[in-house]
């Protein structure tokens, strides 16, 4: 992987990975901040994002205020993420031959234009449960290429794979500070003149990222070939994906969480009008007490030295959201509801910003598209089935009991995947020697500590 260009006199980060000043932990935190273009991606990103969750929450408020059915509500959630299901998987193919940088311009693009379609339309009040269903499938196809492409542009921005693990954790701040920043706003916005102007903003939004996609100064990266048909392609990343128990493990637990476990955020509407006797306020700040738990847990993963220790992590935090569910289900209180949202969006953030750093850390670059297409199946794609699961659940028997339900299963796999620890570690060692995470010649007992805390930390 060719390094990117950049530009040392202006870099503010001037310590390696591997070394901290005294006095220095936060910049340590922000080592990955060090690379220009990975710089360039974040401010663009913190703004874009902030546009995109006052979408999401303004979008749920709307279905609610128009149809007040949980059952919408879900289809919703489905049809703006079943694309990613079907074509993720080939996205995946064309993103290790495309170029990565141009990728993501054109999909920034699209996806503005898919918010200002939203605006318009709501602003002239005359959009319908159809319009949302249409336009969430066109921002669906779009996030089925935009993902994956995101996600394995990552190592080209980061100009010391060292700082790879530090780039996804403050990643995950980003989205997760936006998460807290956009509910709220929104919540403030639609009280105050409707849904059309959250969509406005968004669209306003993406030229932030748009601009410093631009900006970036990106070295020539030799394109993969198109020697092989797709399929033959496609099957070569699904055969690595399924036979390699690691990343096997990893996206199955993800894809679980995501089917029964992240849709906690479909039913929000409910929990804010029904089970707490709130309106749109009360939504911002449910969603925002689950953005601030989640940033708490994406700034920790930044304060990490390395990945050692994290598929334990991984494990811990899918038990400890599923706990988060089921007491969410049973809170009848804003104030503990509120203190488990702050939980449940902590637990979330750790269970895949940990699991996404392990992923990126062990695939092999070639596939590394592919790869991370699977990843987006297994978080985005089990989206769509778990929404309407959840709404239709939730219509029969209420959404507190869903989420309950929910919880329970979240537990259960937590403890299937740290059964699979023991098996991954095999597969793990060799790799983490590769790189240099662990020495040559380790002892027994850092051999046994591939994914668990070793000694020192």
């Amino acid at each position: 992987m060719p390094r990117l260009q950049s530009n040392p006199g202006s870099n503010p980060f001037p310590n390696r990975a591997g070394t901290v000043a005294s006095g220095t932990n936060w910049m340590f935190a922000l080592r990955a901040l060090r690379s220009r273009n990975y710089r360039l991606f974040f401010t663009g990103q913190s703004v874009s994002l902030i546009g995109t969750w006052m979408t999401q929450v303004a979008t749920s408020w709307l279905v609610y205020r128009l149809s007040g059915s949980a059952w919408l509500l879900g289809i919703v959630g489905f049809a703006s993420r079943i694309p990613t299901f079907f074509l993720a998987p080939f996205a995946g193919v064309w993103v290790d031959r495309w170029n990565r940088h141009h990728t993501l311009v054109v999909t920034q693009i699209l996806s503005m234009l898919q918010s200002f379609a939203l605006a318009g339309l709501a602003l002239a009040g005359i959009i319908t449960i159809r319009e949302v269903i249409w336009l969430g499938l066109a921002q669906g196809v779009i996030n089925a290429f935009d993902m994956p492409a995101r996600q394995a542009f990552v190592i080209q921005m980061v100009e010391d794979r060292a700082d790879l693990g530090n780039a996804i954790a403050l990643n995950s701040s980003m989205v997760n500070a936006a998460r807290l920043l956009g509910p709220s706003i929104a919540g403030v916005i639609i009280a105050a003149v409707g849904e059309g102007y959250c969509f406005l903003i968004d669209g306003f939004s993406y030229l932030a990222v748009i601009a410093s996609l631009l900006a970036m100064r990106m070295a020539l990266v030799q394109q993969r070939s198109a020697q092989k048909p797709v399929w033959h392609e496609l099957k070569e990343g699904w055969s690595y994906v399924t036979h390699f128990v690691p990343i096997r493990s990893i996206l199955l637990l993800l894809a679980l969480i995501s089917l029964v476990g992240m849709q906690y955020t479909v039913l929000m509407p409910i929990f804010a009008g029904e089970v707490l006797h709130g309106g749109a306020h009360t939504l911002g700040f449910l969603m925002g007490a689950s953005g601030v738990g989640a940033l708490a847990g994406a700034m920790f993963l930044a304060t990490r030295k390395n990945v050692l220790g994290l598929g334990r992590f991984v494990a811990f935090a899918a038990a400890a959201f599923g706990t988060g569910l089921i007491g969410l289900g049973l809170s009848r209180s804003l104030w503990l509801s509120l203190v488990l949202m702050l939980f449940v969006g902590g637990a979330m953030m750790t269970q895949m910003a940990a699991s996404n750093t392990i992923l990126q850390t062990i695939v092999e670059d070639d596939k590394r598209g592919r790869v991370m297409s699977f990843y987006s199946m297994s978080f985005l794609g089990m989206a769509p089935f778990g929404s309407l699961l959840a709404g239709a659940l939730a219509h029969r028997i209420g959404a507190p009991r869903t989420v309950m339900i929910s919880g329970t299963i979240c537990i259960v796999g937590a403890g299937w995947f740290a059964s699979q620890l023991s098996a991954m570690r095999e597969f793990v060692r060799p790799i983490y020697r590769s790189l240099g995470i662990i020495p040559e010649i380790a002892t027994g007992i850092q051999n046994a500590s591939a994914l668990q805390t070793p000694p020192e930390e």
